[in-house]
C-alpha cells in the first residue's frame, strides 16, 4: 500500500500549487557528510530569491560552526534519530515521520525536501515532497563491492523503495547515479537529474607543486587506501584533508602522504586553491563535490575512471583505473612533469566547472518545486 496521503486537497489549493513556488521548506540534513555543503549552498541561493529554509538534522550534533552557518541561512531543528545509512534497526527510523510532521506544522512549511528518500515513509502531509539520493548503500555495494547489499542491510533497499514511491519528484545529482537507481531498484516514477553545484569562487591563485585530495577517508567508496600506496611512487607530495575515522568505527591507517586530518571547509578549500594537482580516486561517486571545487580553482584534475566522472569531466581531467595503484601514480607523475598539461588541463576544469554554477542548480530546483506543487495539488481519493 502506498504511503501517500489519500484525501483530495482543495481546489484553491490546487490552483495555487500550479503557479506558486514554496516560501518556506523543510529541507533534512546531517552534520557529518557532503549533504551538509549541498544543504546550506542551496539555502543561500534560494534565499536570494524568497525562498526560506528550515533545516532539520538528523544524527551526531554539528559543531558550533556548522550551527552558526545554518542559523545564517534558516532556521535549525535537530532530532536524535539517525540517518538511515547509521541505523543499526530499521525501528530506528520509526520515529521521523511524526517528528518530521510535526515541525512542518510548527513551521508552516509548504514542501519538504528530503535528503534521503527514506526520509519519506510513512508521511500523511498534504504538501508537496521532494526526495533526492545522493547516495545510498545499495548502490554503494554494487560500485564498491559489485555485490548486493548484505542480509542485515536489505531493509534499506525496501525503505528507499517505498520512499521513491511516496515523493512527489525523486531527484539524482547526475545521470550516472540516476542510472545506478534504476538499475538496482527498477522503474522509478519522476526521477530527474540536477546537478549538484558550488558556492565555491573561481580563482586563479599561484600553483605550488603538490598532490591534494580530500575525503571521508574512513569511507571505503573513498578509495583513499588506493591513493595512499600511489603517494609512495610519485615525485610530488601527496596531501590528504578528511577524517580516517567513521562514526561506526570505520578506520583507514595512511601511511605514505601527509594527512592533515578533518579540516574546516575554508582550511580545506585553502589548501584545495594551492595545490597544482587534485585527484579523486573514488570507487563511488554520485556526484563528486571535491572534484567541482578543484576546477573552480583551476587545479589540474585526476580522476577515478568511473562512470559518474567520465559524465561530468570527460575531457578535462585524466583518469585512471580505481583499482590500480600503478596506474593511479602514473597519472599523477605525468602531470607533475608537464607544466603545459597541468595548465590545459585546469583551464578546462574551470570552463567545464561554470556549467555547475549556483544559479542553475537554484533554477532548476524551484522548477522542480512547481512541478512537484503541481503534482501533489492533483491528489485524488483514488491515489
Amino acid at each position: 500500500m502506498s504511503d501517500r496521503a489519500a484525501s483530495p486537497r482543495p481546489a484553491a489549493a490546487q490552483a495555487s500549487a500550479r503557479t506558486k513556488v514554496p516560501r518556506r521548506l523543510l529541507m533534512s540534513v546531517d552534520a557529518v557528510g557532503g549533504i551538509w555543503r549541498y544543504a546550506m549552498d542551496l539555502a543561500g541561493a534560494l534565499r536570494e530569491t524568497g525562498v526560506e529554509t528550515v533545516f532539520v538534522g538528523f544524527g551526531p550534533a554539528p559543531s558550533a560552526s556548522q550551527r552558526r552557518e545554518a542559523n545564517r541561512m534558516g532556521v535549525l531543528e535537530w532530532l536524535p534519530v539517525p540517518p538511515d545509512w547509521m541505523a543499526d534497526d530499521e525501528a530506528d527510523l520509526d520515529p521521523i515521520s511524526d517528528r518530521l510532521t510535526e515541525l512542518a506544522h510548527k513551521h508552516a512549511v509548504e514542501l519538504l525536501h528530503l535528503n534521503l528518500p527514506s526520509q519519506a515513509v510513512g508521511l500523511q502531509l498534504q504538501i508537496p515532497i521532494v526526495v533526492v539520493s545522493h547516495s545510498c548503500v545499495t548502490t554503494w555495494f554494487e560500485a564498491v563491492r559489485a555485490c548486493g547489499l548484505p542480509e542485515y542491510w536489505l531493509w534499506q533497499k525496501t525503505r528507499n523503495r517505498r520512499g521513491f514511491d511516496r515523493a512527489d519528484m525523486v531527484l539524482a545529482p547526475s545521470r550516472s547515479h540516476a542510472a545506478a537507481l534504476t538499475r538496482c531498484y527498477g522503474q522509478i516514477d519522476n526521477l530527474s537529474v540536477v546537478h549538484n553545484a558550488s558556492s565555491a569562487p573561481c580563482l586563479r591563485p599561484v600553483k605550488e607543486c603538490f598532490v591534494f585530495a580530500a575525503g571521508r577517508w574512513w569511507d571505503e567508496g573513498k578509495n583513499g587506501v588506493l591513493l595512499d600506496r600511489a603517494a609512495s611512487r610519485i615525485r610530488w607530495p601527496v596531501v590528504m584533508a578528511g577524517a580516517c575515522e567513521g562514526p561506526g568505527g570505520e578506520w583507514l591507517a595512511i601511511e605514505h602522504a601527509e594527512h592533515l586530518g578533518e579540516l574546516s571547509h575554508d582550511r580545506t578549500m585553502a589548501l584545495m586553491s594551492r595545490a597544482a594537482i587534485v585527484v579523486s580516486p573514488s570507487l563511488y561517486e554520485p556526484f563528486g563535490l571535491a572534484a567541482l571545487e578543484a576546477a573552480r580553482c583551476g587545479a589540474a584534475l585526476v580522476l577515478s575512471d568511473i562512470d559518474t566522472y567520465r559524465e561530468l569531466w570527460d575531457g578535462s581531467a585524466l583518469f585512471a583505473d580505481p583499482r590500480d595503484p600503478e596506474a593511479l601514480a602514473d597519472s599523477l607523475d605525468r602531470l607533475a612533469r608537464d607544466a603545459d598539461l597541468r595548465a590545459e588541463l585546469g583551464h578546462g576544469a574551470r570552463r567545464r566547472s561554470s556549467q555547475f554554477t549556483l544559479e542553475a542548480q537554484r533554477d532548476a530546483m524551484l522548477d522542480v518545486y512547481r512541478r512537484a506543487m503541481r503534482a501533489s495539488g492533483r491528489l485524488t481519493a483514488a491515489e
